[in-house]
Protein backbone atom coordinates (compact mmCIF):
# COMPACT_ATOMS: atom_id res chain seq x y z
CA UNK A 1 0.00 0.00 0.00
CA UNK A 2 1.49 3.33 -0.64
CA UNK A 3 -0.22 6.69 -0.13
CA UNK A 4 0.34 9.64 -2.12
CA UNK A 5 -0.69 13.54 -2.14
CA UNK A 6 -2.87 14.10 -4.95
CA UNK A 7 -0.85 15.86 -7.72
CA UNK A 8 -2.98 15.85 -10.53
CA UNK A 9 -6.85 15.00 -11.68
CA UNK A 10 -6.91 11.21 -12.09
CA UNK A 11 -5.11 11.05 -8.14
CA UNK A 12 -8.04 13.51 -7.06
CA UNK A 13 -10.38 11.61 -9.12
CA UNK A 14 -9.30 8.11 -7.47
CA UNK A 15 -9.93 9.93 -3.97
CA UNK A 16 -13.53 10.97 -4.89
CA UNK A 17 -14.23 7.57 -6.28
CA UNK A 18 -13.25 6.01 -2.83
CA UNK A 19 -15.52 9.04 -0.83
CA UNK A 20 -18.26 8.35 -3.21
CA UNK A 21 -18.03 4.25 -2.58
CA UNK A 22 -17.65 4.66 1.43
CA UNK A 23 -20.33 8.04 1.88
CA UNK A 24 -22.37 8.41 -0.90
CA UNK A 25 -23.35 4.62 -1.46
CA UNK A 26 -22.56 2.89 1.63
CA UNK A 27 -23.95 5.60 4.15
CA UNK A 28 -26.27 7.10 1.86
CA UNK A 29 -24.66 10.66 1.85
CA UNK A 30 -26.47 13.03 -0.54
CA UNK A 31 -23.41 13.84 -2.96
CA UNK A 32 -23.83 17.42 -3.03
CA UNK A 33 -23.05 17.39 0.66
CA UNK A 34 -20.11 14.78 0.48
CA UNK A 35 -18.30 16.99 -2.41
CA UNK A 36 -18.64 20.78 -0.80
CA UNK A 37 -16.91 23.93 -1.46
CA UNK A 38 -13.72 22.95 0.47
CA UNK A 39 -12.27 20.58 -2.30
CA UNK A 40 -10.26 23.35 -3.86
CA UNK A 41 -8.47 24.81 -0.40
CA UNK A 42 -8.23 21.01 0.98
CA UNK A 43 -5.17 18.50 0.73
CA UNK A 44 -6.56 15.85 -1.11
CA UNK A 45 -5.15 12.05 -0.37
CA UNK A 46 -5.27 8.57 -1.50
CA UNK A 47 -4.08 4.97 -1.18
CA UNK A 48 -3.18 2.72 -3.62
CA UNK A 49 -2.93 -1.17 -3.50
CA UNK A 50 0.10 -3.36 -4.80
CA UNK A 51 -2.07 -3.11 -8.21
CA UNK A 52 -2.63 0.43 -8.21
CA UNK A 53 -5.93 0.69 -7.45
CA UNK A 54 -7.35 2.90 -4.88
CA UNK A 55 -8.12 1.55 -1.90
CA UNK A 56 -8.41 5.08 0.67
CA UNK A 57 -8.78 8.42 0.90
CA UNK A 58 -8.55 11.39 2.96
CA UNK A 59 -8.14 15.11 2.75
CA UNK A 60 -6.61 18.03 5.50
CA UNK A 61 -7.47 21.62 5.65
CA UNK A 62 -6.16 24.18 8.45
CA UNK A 63 -8.91 26.09 10.33
CA UNK A 64 -8.59 28.37 12.96
CA UNK A 65 -5.17 27.12 13.78
CA UNK A 66 -5.75 23.38 14.22
CA UNK A 67 -4.87 20.90 11.11
CA UNK A 68 -8.53 19.33 10.31
CA UNK A 69 -8.78 15.63 9.22
CA UNK A 70 -11.42 14.89 6.94
CA UNK A 71 -13.31 12.49 4.84
CA UNK A 72 -11.44 9.32 6.22
CA UNK A 73 -12.56 6.20 4.65
CA UNK A 74 -11.33 3.13 3.07
CA UNK A 75 -13.13 0.39 1.03
CA UNK A 76 -14.85 -2.62 2.59
CA UNK A 77 -12.00 -5.02 1.38
CA UNK A 78 -9.16 -2.71 2.71
CA UNK A 79 -10.70 -2.23 6.32
CA UNK A 80 -8.67 -3.92 8.86
CA UNK A 81 -5.79 -4.22 7.16
CA UNK A 82 -4.09 -1.80 8.74
CA UNK A 83 -5.02 1.17 5.49
CA UNK A 84 -7.06 3.43 8.15
CA UNK A 85 -3.75 3.42 10.39
CA UNK A 86 -1.56 4.39 7.45
CA UNK A 87 -3.95 7.13 6.51
CA UNK A 88 -3.75 8.76 9.30
CA UNK A 89 -0.31 8.42 10.04
CA UNK A 90 0.53 10.34 6.18
CA UNK A 91 -1.72 12.85 7.07
CA UNK A 92 0.09 13.57 10.77
CA UNK A 93 3.08 13.46 9.58
CA UNK A 94 2.11 15.86 6.45
CA UNK A 95 0.50 17.97 9.26
CA UNK A 96 3.54 17.85 11.33
CA UNK A 97 5.90 19.56 8.05
CA UNK A 98 3.00 21.99 8.22
CA UNK A 99 4.23 23.21 11.58
CA UNK A 100 0.94 22.20 12.50
CA UNK A 101 0.66 20.87 16.62
CA UNK A 102 -3.03 20.28 17.19
CA UNK A 103 -5.15 18.23 15.09
CA UNK A 104 -8.89 18.14 15.27
CA UNK A 105 -11.29 15.39 13.12
CA UNK A 106 -15.45 15.13 13.29
CA UNK A 107 -15.35 11.13 14.03
CA UNK A 108 -18.55 8.96 13.55
CA UNK A 109 -19.52 7.61 16.33
CA UNK A 110 -19.13 3.89 15.74
CA UNK A 111 -15.14 4.92 14.54
CA UNK A 112 -14.23 6.99 18.02
CA UNK A 113 -12.21 3.81 19.29
CA UNK A 114 -10.55 3.74 16.05
CA UNK A 115 -9.06 7.49 16.52
CA UNK A 116 -9.12 7.56 20.36
CA UNK A 117 -6.27 4.33 19.75
CA UNK A 118 -4.36 6.98 17.83
CA UNK A 119 -4.56 9.38 20.48
CA UNK A 120 -7.48 11.65 19.94
CA UNK A 121 -9.99 12.50 22.67
CA UNK A 122 -13.69 13.87 22.51
CA UNK A 123 -14.24 17.18 23.27
CA UNK A 124 -17.97 17.47 22.18
CA UNK A 125 -21.32 16.77 22.42
CA UNK A 126 -22.65 14.07 19.52
CA UNK A 127 -24.16 16.19 16.97
CA UNK A 128 -25.71 15.20 13.29
CA UNK A 129 -23.40 15.34 10.48
CA UNK A 130 -25.34 14.36 7.03
CA UNK A 131 -27.85 11.99 9.40
CA UNK A 132 -25.03 10.07 11.07
CA UNK A 133 -24.51 10.81 14.55
CA UNK A 134 -20.41 12.37 15.04
CA UNK A 135 -18.22 14.00 17.90
CA UNK A 136 -15.22 16.47 17.45
CA UNK A 137 -12.15 14.79 18.59
CA UNK A 138 -9.01 16.25 18.82
CA UNK A 139 -5.25 15.31 19.16
CA UNK A 140 -2.50 17.07 20.28
CA UNK A 141 1.04 16.68 18.92
CA UNK A 142 4.23 16.31 21.15
CA UNK A 143 6.79 18.54 20.40
CA UNK A 144 9.11 15.87 19.86
CA UNK A 145 7.02 14.91 17.61
CA UNK A 146 7.80 18.08 15.25
CA UNK A 147 11.74 17.17 15.34
CA UNK A 148 10.97 14.12 13.22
Amino acid sequence: MKIKVVENQKELEDAFSIRKIVFVKEQNVPIEEEIDQYEDDATHFVMYGDTDNPLAAGRFRVVDGYGKVERICVLKEARKSGAGRKMMNAIETFARKQGLHKLKLNAQTHAIPFYAGLGYEVVSEEFLDAGIPHKTMVKQIPTEALAD
